[in-house]
């Protein structure tokens, strides 16, 4: 009801109370019901929205009627005009229930109830696919998204399939984690099952770095207010992949058994850090053909194993040319609106009706399906971080997801769209001035690189005591040696030495390379990074990152940069980038 119950109410807009009135009005064709995000929160923003909505719209002008369950005044999916009817709810299965008693799923006819998609709005909703009537989930089914969701069912899964993955297993115990480190060995990644958003996972390195991630995950969210771990709710303890490169595979599957792959994105940032903290590219700029292709080719055997129908997204993990599949989620993802945007491909709209029945090929036929934009252009996604609002906050990322929103970058080199996607999220690149390298020892020949490419472009490079012995030694010049704040000697600072929180603070320092490895440089480097944080200075924390914001400097020197509409960019081609 919009007229505040003064007047006869024609748009569509449902609370619900209990009362002997009922206001809702079916209508006569065929309808679906779409279970929204819920809130925006970390982990669960503003994309899978976007997916529900294009649903509602594809679905509308398939001939259905479409019942949108959301609770968040702050999106389109509540806007009155994007369903047919909108039920202002929250996504719990008492209400969802009670939503499909009004609209009449047990009845047969016009107007009946096809059933609800569950797949479009992140893990809330796909966490009621078990308790809704039998039958009525559309799209893949309760047991196949617990099949993907279940470690040793997954593992199990992939070893059918011949699908490598990081070693590794599931423990409810202290002591059984401990068995299972002593086989896989550290560094580990731990975290909890059933979560989105990379929710309480951690890195470990030692012993003790594993008791405090396993006394913490006994009272982590729902976990401690049922009892702690189980063999229900372990932990899943994985192998940790080190400067491995993360990859995410979007795609869909209709009935007939075609797979489609929407997108192959190439992180920017190393494994380890969440994939929705971290920026992505496509197409990838550095995988071989070769690998790219066994990659579609796992996506299409774990898509056909699960049985999917509609919308799967896969990540792996690429090192030293071998595929490893980390974990695959027969749902909408964070990632679907940037690949539709960068391919022209719309994919919940066309997941939306494969899930309603029809195949690829029905959709290519009516128009709907279009063959993905290829040649032309780069297309960029970047985070968006809340660090300036928290300034005490470490800004070094890792497997929890922090960001609270993305933005895109598009243009004709990847220099050009990475540095378009750094000033959307607010992180404009320098054009000249100072900037400061602190690396860990082991990023330290990587960056060596990225050091060498920011004084070609007429940078000056000041460095800790560690990083600079290294440039220097190979031959990169560094304008000052700066202390960490536990270096920094009374005697050296009675000499007028500063320390790398003064030199930030002084607005000398353009921009912060801070690289965090292992157990003693993450505490190290926190001063730093929270210092840049402070003073409004862009802080990379992987080398990764430095060398792609290097390239972006250049080409932004080289060429400029100009606006196109993305209209203008799906007229062309998106570019095949040299390998």
């Amino acid at each position: 009801d919009t007229c505040g119950a003064e007047f006869e109410a024609h748009t569509p807009y449902h609370y619900s109370t209990y009362e002997d009135e009922d206001e809702v009005r079916t209508g006569e064709r065929p309808t679906v019901v779409i279970l929204g995000s819920g809130p925006n929160r970390i982990g669960q923003g503003i994309e899978f929205d976007y997916c529900c909505v294009h649903a509602s719209f594809a679905l509308r002008e398939a001939g259905y009627d479409t019942v949108m369950v959301n609770c968040n005044p702050e999106t389109v999916s509540t806007d009155y005009d994007t369903s047919t009817r909108l039920y202002f709810e929250p996504l719990t299965a008492e209400d969802v229930a009670n939503v499909l008693d009004v609209e009449g799923a047990a009845k047969t006819g016009p107007g009946r109830v096809e059933g609800v998609i569950v797949s479009l709005g992140g893990q809330t909703p796909l966490k009621l696919a078990g308790r809704l009537p039998p039958g009525m989930v559309l799209g893949t089914s309760p047991e196949s998204i617990d099949l993907a969701e279940d470690r040793e069912r997954w593992n199990a899964l992939c070893a059918r399939l011949e699908i490598p993955q990081p070693a590794g297993g599931t423990a409810a115990s202290v002591d059984a984690a401990l068995a299972v480190v002593a086989r896989v060995g550290y560094p580990a990644l731990v975290r909890p099952s059933y979560v989105l958003g990379g929710r309480a996972m951690s890195i470990v390195y030692d012993e003790e770095g594993l008791r405090g991630a396993m006394d913490e995950l006994s009272g982590f969210g729902s976990l401690g207010r049922e009892g702690g771990l189980s063999a229900e709710r372990p932990v899943l303890i994985d192998r940790f992949l080190e400067d491995a490169v993360e990859v995410d595979v979007d795609a869909v599957r209709d009935g007939s058994g075609e797979v489609l792959i929407g997108g192959v994105m190439e992180h920017v940032e190393e494994a380890g850090v969440h994939s929705g903290d971290s920026a992505c590219v496509i197409p990838p700029p550095t995988l071989l053909q070769p690998v790219v292709e066994v990659i579609e080719a796992y996506t299409r055997a774990i898509a056909q194993a699960l049985d999917v129908r509609g919308l799967v997204n896969v990540q792996y993990a690429v090192k030293q040319g071998q595929v490893f599949a980390i974990e695959a989620n027969p749902r909408a993802s964070r990632t679907v609106p940037f690949v539709s945007k960068a391919t022209g491909v719309p994919l919940a709209k066309v997941a939306a009706r494969v899930m309603t029945g029809s195949t690829l090929g029905q959709l290519r036929a009516e128009g709907l399906l279009r063959p993905p934009v290829a040649g032309g252009h780069v297309s960029v996604k970047e985070a968006v971080l809340p660090f300036n609002r928290f300034p005490d906050v470490d800004t070094v990322l890792g497997p929890e997801m922090r960001s609270t929103g993305e933005v895109m970058g598009v243009d004709t080199t990847f220099g050009l769209a990475f540095t378009k996607s750094q000033m959307a999220a607010g992180n404009r690149l320098p054009e000249g001035g100072s900037v400061f390298l602190s690396l860990a020892d082991r990023d330290k020949a990587g960056g060596l690189a990225a050091a060498v490419k920011f004084l070609e472009l007429g940078f000056s490079v000041v460095a800790t005591a560690g990083t600079a012995a290294y440039l220097e030694e190979h031959g990169v010049p560094v304008e000052a040696v700066v202390a960490k704040v536990s270096e920094l000697s009374d005697a050296a600072s009675e000499q007028g030495g500063v320390d790398a929180v003064e030199l930030i603070a002084s607005g000398k320092v353009m921009l912060v390379v801070n690289t965090p490895r292992g157990r003693g440089p993450r505490a190290d480097g926190a001063h730093i990074r929270r210092a840049a944080n402070v003073h409004q200075v862009p802080c990379l924390t992987t080398i990764a990152a430095a060398r792609a914001a290097a390239a972006g400097i250049a080409d932004w020197a080289r060429h400029g940069l100009s606006v196109r509409t993305l209209q203008e960019f799906h007229q062309g081609d998106q570019l095949r980038l040299p390998l």
